[in-house]
């Protein structure tokens, strides 16, 4: 997670559809250190996102994409610039007209600039433009800014179900909209 910048530093937030080496590993990292901090949940939610998100890169086709935010810090003294990934989402190719929203997750030091509302809107327009007819999301209870987010775009509860996993009693609701 992101420490706090000095008087020094610079920064921009840009976002890139292409992955690279490393990508997935920093979105995998990032969804474990968050989640570990904010819900304690524990390392089999790693590879929870792991699995998927590896099949998505192997797998990918003309319905799938991928959004990796990337926020450039620069010394204004050295000129040098560090680049790190501080979220990211993906539209999935679930059936003929169906998409799945996921890894949709940002730092907690870039939250509330609006680019959680840029990913959700421009994953939604990707997926009006492939032809899907619906896009679906699972979340988590207790995640009100997204719960929020997703709502105020159209979205609507669907399912909840409660399980133990990830080290802890966790509810998971659904999220349909038709598009």
């Amino acid at each position: 997670m992101l420490a706090k910048l000095s008087k020094n530093q610079s920064l921009s937030i840009s976002i890139r559809n292409d992955l690279r080496p490393g990508d997935i590993g920093e979105v995998i990292h990032l969804h474990g250190v968050v989640y570990a901090e904010e819900q304690g949940w524990d390392h089999t939610f790693d590879a929870y996102v792991a699995g998927p998100l590896a099949e998505f890169v192997k797998s990918s086709s003309l319905r799938d994409r991928i959004w990796i935010i990337e926020l450039t810090v620069g010394d204004k003294e050295s000129g040098g610039k560090e680049v790190r990934i501080v979220g990211s989402a993906a539209i999935v190719d679930f059936s003929d007209g169906d998409a799945q929203l996921r890894w949709l997750l940002l730092d907690p030091g870039v939250r509330g600039l609006g680019l959680g509302r840029k990913l959700v809107e421009e994953a939604l327009k990707f997926s009006r433009s492939v032809g899907y007819s619906s896009v679906f999301l699972w979340t988590v209870q207790g995640l009100e800014a997204a719960t929020s987010l997703y709502e105020s775009l159209g979205f609507e509860k669907t399912e909840e179900k409660t399980s133990e996993i990830w080290g802890g009693i966790v509810t998971e609701v659904r999220y349909d909209l038709q598009l």
